[in-house]
């Protein structure tokens, strides 16, 4: 080594204090993806038990029962069960058919028995969007970003319009925590960087955290990374073929630690008596959740940079706000447009760039033949995906192309050629083109209202009953996909232990999937619009119902006392007179025929 490479080597000392102050501002970036999420859910956290977030009441209060199933399940000591009879009885739900959230509910447990299952979703919902930026700017950082263009990237998934408009009520889709390391553990395998076995067992353990947090984002996923691999094969096809080996390898490691960890819950969900048969969904359904070139540059009232025509079309939008999740807007849409034609050279750009472009159009509406979203619900598996939620996994793609074309541009500023303030200049210029281009992606506080008020009486109605934790419960209005609200006070209760009817995705005719296909639902068409003083649209007659209850054999009915409610003369026709009454609710204890009885 030369003197003068000795000289203007750094002193130890001063490598130390370079690590030290990058680590510093990692921190602070962390701190900062906290505190946006936080100012965004603080609506929530000016009273977190007792406050929602406004527009899907019906799949907030389906997460918070099973927030409180898996705590339960977890204080006595156990897994919570794949199937359970605590709602719908006697056939019960598949917890794996459904968003049950099994992995993150048994983390949470303390807070769900400390605070409430309502604490623990506000908890989930925040880390989802902390959290899921803090996976991206981990892996950008990791494959060579700059930490500002990490910073920068991670910003953009995390907050994105898809997460935003995801956290309305799909907590399995908001909290996307673990697709940046899965396709990270991919891309390592992929590209050689670790040893098979390794880099297949990290990704059969992703792969298990993620299949029990949501199936439908791991199969998202797993499309994303398909498409990573095919185009990183198309980019280098001898080094694909020389490695292919090694990765068929690693991807049995991967699928062998999942068999093993998750094995069991696969076999229970397609081959256990409450199996279901995906139906490949057609014409209008799929067309009404699929994405529309409009949405991408049509901005939604929830986001800070909108205007009121923009935000009245969002929300005319066929499906729900919480379907609205493609959104970019012009100015990255142009910014990524810039960055890919500056950044082709680079590989990571280019192969970031074509993820990005493949699901955005498999995201679209599959009315144009010549998209690759007009036969994506022919295939097996795949006919059951909602195409829009591809937008969540594209936004990540959108992060990368926009972090390592950033660092590129800020690179070829910084040439020796160049005057040393000519590079500042042109550096500064093309972060702050960046950040202008993510400025109208800034959102707004989530609103919140009031969770529905436990009736008076709940606690000491069912103190009074004394039932077995295993025994069923009729209460009106009965649990529906139109109203969950009584799901919600089982869940903040724990009472009853068995709720007859329910929100939840079952088998139907032929074993197809329905949502709540059970004849609880025939009843809440007809006693809960009675309830709430409307003409029901469906008739139900005392005899069938008088057979229903002989199919559920409740151990006690259960009115809450509404004004102007019809439904209280149809109970007292087919029970007769009330047991008793308690605050706002009129009780009918029944007796329960023994099984031997009822053969």
């Amino acid at each position: 080594m030369s003197l003068v490479a000795t000289l203007v080597k750094p002193s130890p000392v001063a490598e130390r204090r370079t690590v030290i102050r990058a680590h510093g501002v990692q921190w602070l970036i962390l701190l900062g993806y906290l505190a946006a999420a936080v100012l965004l859910t603080w609506r929530l956290w000016a009273d977190p038990a007792a406050r929602v977030q406004v527009g899907d009441t019906q799949d907030v209060n389906l997460f918070a029962w099973f927030m409180r199933y898996e705590a339960t399940a977890v204080v006595h000591g156990r897994l919570p069960a794949l199937a359970t009879t605590a709602m719908n009885p006697p056939q019960g739900i598949s917890l794996m058919w459904n968003t049950s959230l099994l992995l993150p509910g048994m983390l949470l447990t303390p807070v769900t028995l400390l605070a409430g299952p309502q604490v623990a979703l506000t908890v989930l919902l925040t880390l989802g969007f902390a959290g899921s930026a803090a996976s991206l700017m981990w892996v950008l950082r990791r494959w060579g970003a700059s930490l500002t263009a990490a910073a920068l990237g991670g910003a953009v998934y995390g907050f994105s319009p898809a997460l935003l408009n995801s956290g309305i009520g799909h907590y399995n889709l908001q909290f996307a925590v673990l697709p940046p390391l899965l396709v990270h553990a991919l891309l390592r395998l992929l590209t050689g960087r670790d040893g098979a076995l390794r880099a297949g067992a990290w990704l059969g353990l992703l792969t298990v955290a993620q299949l029990f947090t949501g199936e439908e984002l791991l199969t998202d996923t797993a499309l994303a990374g398909l498409v990573l691999t095919v185009t990183l094969a198309a980019a280098a096809p001898r080094a694909a073929a020389a490695r292919a080996g090694r990765v068929l390898a690693g991807l049995a490691t991967a699928g062998a630690v999942t068999l093993l960890l998750a094995g069991p819950a696969m076999w229970a969900q397609f081959r256990g008596p409450l199996r279901e048969r995906y139906v490949a969904r057609y014409g209008h359904y799929f067309s009404y959740l699929s994405a529309h070139p409009g949405v991408f540059v049509t901005a939604p009232g929830d986001l800070l940079f909108h205007t009121r025509a923009s935000a009245a079309a969002a929300a005319s939008y066929p499906s729900h706000l919480s379907e609205y999740l493609a959104y970019l807007g012009w100015p990255l849409l142009a910014g990524l447009v810039i960055a890919v034609i500056w950044g082709w050279p680079d590989r990571r750009v280019r192969v970031s760039a074509v993820t990005f472009a493949a699901l955005e159009l498999l995201s679209l509406d599959d009315q144009y033949p010549f998209l690759p979203s007009h036969w994506l619900h022919a295939l097996p598996m795949l006919g059951q995906l909602i195409p829009d939620r591809l937008s969540i996994l594209a936004d990540g793609a959108a992060g990368a192309v926009l972090a390592f074309a950033l660092d590129r541009a800020r690179a070829t500023a910084a040439r020796p050629a160049i005057h040393a303030r000519a590079a500042r200049l042109g550096g500064r210029v093309a972060g702050a083109a960046a950040v202008l281009a993510v400025v109208p992606l800034i959102p707004l506080p989530l609103p919140a209202a009031p969770v529905t008020a436990l009736p008076t009486g709940w606690h000491a109605a069912f103190a009074r009953l004394r039932l077995a934790p295993s025994a069923p419960v009729l209460v009106v209005p009965i649990p529906a996909s139109k109203f969950t609200e009584v799901m919600r006070w089982q869940a903040d209760t724990g009472e009853p232990g068995s709720l007859v009817g329910g929100y939840f995705l079952g088998p139907g005719p032929g074993r197809a999937t329905r949502v709540s296909p059970d004849l609880a639902t025939l009843d809440a068409e007809y006693l809960d619009p009675l309830w709430a003083g409307r003409r029901p649209m469906l008739s139900r007659t005392a005899a069938q119902i008088r057979a229903d209850l002989r199919l559920w054999h409740p151990a006690a009915v259960v009115e809450v006392l509404r004004w102007h409610s019809a439904a209280r003369a149809v109970l007292a026709a087919i029970l007769g007179r009330p047991t008793f009454r308690r605050g706002r609710l009129l009780v009918w204890r029944l007796r329960r025929k023994t099984p031997a009885a009822r053969r």
